[in-house]
């Protein structure tokens, strides 16, 4: 494997479409081979959430100063008042360990990783359709039926954008989805 230049894995999709269950499985399946990128987030931490492993929770004005500063790779504002980004700094750690990052990131934060990052492989899981996503997302019990409304809206702004990823994989039955997201990682780190 080259290391030159760096290999970098994104993972993006709609809320609730299984990316997150997706980045595990690979974490676990490829330990030494990946790297979680924990990226910096506005909001509140959830339940069982940790600062430092899920997300790096800081405030609105620590995140525009880091902004200001040009530390992230990438960042959005994904719902209102609420940043998220991917730090340089992160991406160097995890290539100083001789890893691949892996992103579990929005879908415009993947794009624009993919552009400043163009040797990445970039995957975009799909719902299987809105209806199941609503389901997904209610299931959760974390949602108001306004912010329920406001993701799935969202959702389908994210799902046009999925022919610009390399690879588009409907998550319909998880394990499927699991496997076919890590043959085509396997793929990638043995270029």
């Amino acid at each position: 494997m080259s290391s030159l230049p760096h290999k970098l894995i994104i993972i993006a999709a709609p809320s609730g479409a299984g990316k997150t269950s997706i980045v595990k499985h690979l974490l676990a399946t490829l330990p030494h081979e990946l790297g979680f990128s924990v990226s910096c987030a506005t909001r509140t931490p959830r339940a069982q959430e940790k600062h430092g492993t899920d997300y790096y929770f800081i405030s609105a004005e620590e995140f525009t100063q880091r902004v200001s500063a040009g530390e992230f790779a990438e960042w959005e504002m994904v719902y209102e008042g609420k940043y998220y980004g991917t730090l340089r700094s992160e991406l160097e750690r995890i290539w100083n360990l001789r890893q691949t990052p892996l992103l579990d990131i929005d879908v415009k934060g993947g794009l624009r990783i993919k552009e400043q990052y163009p040797q990445s492989l970039s995957i975009f899981i799909e719902p299987p359709s809105l209806a199941i996503l609503r389901e997904r997302l209610a299931a959760r019990g974390t949602e108001t039926d306004a912010s329920l409304q406001m993701r799935l809206a969202k959702a389908n702004e994210e799902c046009s954008y999925r022919d610009q990823f390399d690879h588009i994989i409907i998550n319909d039955q998880l394990s499927e989805a699991c496997a076919r997201v890590l043959q085509l990682v396997r793929d990638y780190l043995s270029r």
